[in-house]
């Protein structure tokens, strides 16, 4: 378990590369993922690790924590931020997998795991061995991963295929040039694919019964870990947002006008309004994980209750990290719209957050309809 002076050094370790990758934001963008010098000061700080087991050599980190980490990244650069969590999140698949092969996958503590949950892939099953071939979408920080997930459906020959995430090698990985985007752009999110690709199925996240330990941050579904990184982004954005026009009202005049932008009385209830808002909706979501978090430490498993009100606070939070951007990108003008003014990047980036599927508009259906009682699909909540 991380002791309090751990969480502590994280989180100051967190600020620090915030401020040191913050004017690097525009340079990811245009090179359509991280720098590895970047990736590599984050994995050197224990990022990527969050989630890994203890018994490997992780942290098994809290998720209260490790969203806190999240969003302050994210405040200095939201590629960084967006990859970072899912690193951490991917890193928890090798508590699924036999030790063996875990060990070696995770041979150094920079280790680093990301890729994508959808079953886009073909895995077949033969005498201890898989094969792999599949195409995947939105492949966050794998051009910097030394392992790549790719969802498949697993075929036995016995029976109905099943779906599993495989780890592959990115040495054995291809990388297709499609990450043109609007917002996130340094996330190097692009897509990837594996031929004929062939590992032991010891290389299956949960295959043959492997399961992770019974320790609290397990207790948590990876499809929750996964959407809480989301929220923790978009909350970072917007928090650096607000930052970013209070430093700009400071100066900024109306053309034929004494007055700033800090002087208009418009300026004094929107800022207001994104503080009550933004100051809001992450207490909820942050109260929602402690909650969790504190049943977890008893033992017991995150139940859909508990599921639910995070679901419900992650994709609040987005929403409101959203209007809270729109209302700080609109009150800076004109000047929002360069390309030179981080108000502009802020703005396609929280927008982007919004299109995962894990803050989706059907999640608030799901959740509406757990409140009151009706049936609902609850398997990624």
């Amino acid at each position: 378990m991380m002791t309090a002076d751990q969480n502590t050094h994280l989180l100051d370790q967190a600020s620090v590369l915030a401020d040191r990758f913050m004017p690097r934001a525009t340079g990811f963008d245009q090179a359509r993922k991280l720098d590895q010098d970047a990736s590599d000061a984050m994995a050197d700080a224990g990022f990527y690790r969050l989630f890994v087991p203890e018994q490997l050599g992780g942290l098994e980190a809290s998720p209260v924590v490790s969203a806190q980490i999240f969003e302050r990244l994210a405040q200095g650069s939201a590629a960084c931020g967006w990859v970072a969590f899912i690193a951490a999140t991917s890193g928890s698949t090798l508590g699924s997998i036999p030790e063996e092969t875990a060990r070696a996958i995770f041979t150094h503590p920079n280790t680093m795991v990301a890729g994508v949950f959808a079953p886009s892939g073909k895995a077949r099953v033969d005498a201890g061995q898989v094969t792999v071939n599949g195409r995947w979408q939105w492949g966050s920080g794998t051009q910097n991963a030394d392992w790549v997930l790719g969802g498949c459906l697993v075929d036995t020959g016995d029976e109905k295929p099943s779906q599993h995430m495989v780890l592959m090698p990115t040495s054995e990985i291809h990388f297709l040039d499609t990450w043109h985007v609007s917002g996130l752009q340094g996330t190097g999110s692009t897509d990837y694919e594996a031929v004929d690709l062939r590992l032991s199925d010891g290389h299956i996240v949960g295959y043959g019964g492997h399961r992770p330990p019974r320790r609290p941050l397990y207790q948590f579904p990876q499809f929750t870990l996964l959407a809480i990184g989301i929220g923790a982004v978009a909350l970072g954005i917007a928090r650096a947002a607000i930052n970013e026009l209070v430093q700009l009202a400071q100066s900024k005049r109306r053309i034929n006008s004494t007055a700033t932008l800090a002087d208009r009385a418009h300026s004094h209830l929107e800022v207001a309004r994104a503080e009550a808002s933004l100051r809001s909706a992450r207490a909820f979501y942050y109260q929602s994980i402690e909650a969790a978090w504190a049943v977890a430490e008893r033992g017991d498993k995150v139940n859909v209750d508990q599921r639910r009100d995070i679901r419900l606070a992650t994709t609040h939070a987005v929403e409101a990290s959203i209007k809270t951007v729109d209302a700080m990108y609109t009150l800076g003008g004109g000047s929002a719209v360069y390309a030179d003014s981080p108000l502009q990047r802020h703005f396609r980036d929280v927008h982007m957050t919004s299109q995962h599927i894990m803050v989706a508009p059907s999640t608030l259906e799901t959740v509406g309809r757990l409140y009151l009682g009706v049936e609902a699909q609850t398997s990624t909540l």
